[in-house]
């Protein structure tokens, strides 16, 4: 039987990669992102994806999303959750209301879309989730220009190793892995503000002499969801190229 993977953050970076990969495997994908414009314009059409505009920040939002999920397909296998937001405020410009958004978006999202994808998952009695954590959390990124994540984005992301391992335990009885990425800096949007000296200097730290393409990350996250990790559960695993931290 054909699974079905729900894939976030889809419509640009590793979010699109993946979702392009698991169409081109013969997947059945639905898509999520903020705007269905964005998401169409960045996928191919196909009769194996499902599109879906939702703010994962909203727990109805994530219920929807996963409702429509089952109802397209009948099931929903495997979540792969890439959206998030930045902030490069350093800690003397970051107030409550930047913590607060980055929190909320990234933190709290991260378990709405969670719960309710293993809510669908728990009548099968199996399933995958994968979180997106980050290595700014390893060398602890302090923000500012020209684009670095500062004190709120470290903290969401730390925050995603705990949800991981919660939720791992949690949902092991009932046949639901999770598990999570954690990208070094890889070619997205997300950096579209380094200049020509921060990327060669990123690349110089990375004994693999360059940055992560968007394919690169979204493959590992499609390995977690596998049948070839069924073992591997409350990991977080690093894909970095071997930078070195600090």
């Amino acid at each position: 039987m054909t699974e079905t993977v729900m894939v976030t953050g889809a419509a640009s970076g590793i979010g699109m990669a993946c979702a392009r990969l698991l169409v081109a495997e013969g997947r059945e994908v639905v898509a999520v992102d903020l705007k269905h414009e964005a998401l169409a314009s960045a996928l191919p059409k196909t009769a194996s994806l499902e599109l879906v505009a939702a703010d994962l920040a909203r727990e109805d939002d994530c219920a929807a999303a996963v409702a429509r999920a089952v109802a397209r397909f009948g099931k929903l296998d495997a979540l792969l959750h890439w959206a998030a937001v930045h902030s490069t405020a350093s800690w003397e410009e970051l107030g409550a209301a930047e913590m607060n958004r980055l929190l909320t978006v990234n933190v709290t999202g991260s378990f709405l879309i969670a719960q309710a994808a293993a809510r669908a998952m728990l009548p099968r009695g199996k399933g995958a989730i994968v979180l997106c954590a980050s290595t700014a959390v390893i060398n602890g990124s302090i923000g500012g220009p020209p684009g670095n994540g500062g004190p709120a984005y470290v903290t969401s992301k730390a925050a995603i190793t705990g949800l991981v391992r919660s939720l791992a335990r949690a949902l092991a009885p009932q046949g639901i892995r999770v598990n999570a990425v954690a990208p070094g800096v890889t070619d997205t949007p997300m950096i579209a503000t380094y200049t020509p000296e921060q990327r060669r200097a990123t690349e110089g730290r990375t004994p693999l002499g360059r940055l992560a393409e968007p394919e690169e990350i979204a493959s590992v996250g499609c390995f977690l969801i596998s049948e070839a990790a069924r073992y591997v559960s409350g990991e977080v695993v690093i894909v970095n190229g071997a930078a070195q931290f600090g």
